[in-house]
Order: C-alpha cells, then structure tokens, then sequence
C-alpha cells in the first residue's frame, strides 16, 4: 500500500458536493476515476474535508 498527498484545486458549479453519490457528478468520484486511468488499480480517497454542492476549493488536501 502506497499514499500519496494530492493537492487540488476545482470549481465545484457542476458537481454534487465532494462525496461519491450514485447517480450524481461529485468531485470524489471525478478525481478517482480520473488516477484509476493513470494508475491502471482502483483507489479511494481520504479527504480532509468535504464540500456541499456547486462550493470551488483553493488547495484541498486529499490522499489515496
């Protein structure tokens, strides 16, 4: 098992909040889909905090 620190920045208008949702665009689900292409494993994010719907963030810590 490896972690690694990711530092991420996005504006949240189009999503659902920071937390996976079936059914609805969240910034979780997003980001882990997007290093499951990279990494070619399945992962999950632990975040340091979560957001409600269409809230942007400026340096959000999150680890998988």
């Amino acid at each position: 098992m490896r972690n690694i620190k990711l530092t991420i920045e996005y504006d949240g208008k189009e999503f659902n909040g920071w937390q996976k949702q079936p059914n609805n665009l969240n910034i979780q689900g997003t980001i882990e889909q997007a290093i499951k292409q990279v990494v070619k494993e399945d992962i999950e994010l632990n975040a340091s905090g979560r957001t409600d719907a269409g809230v942007h963030a400026i340096r959000s810590s999150c680890k998988f």
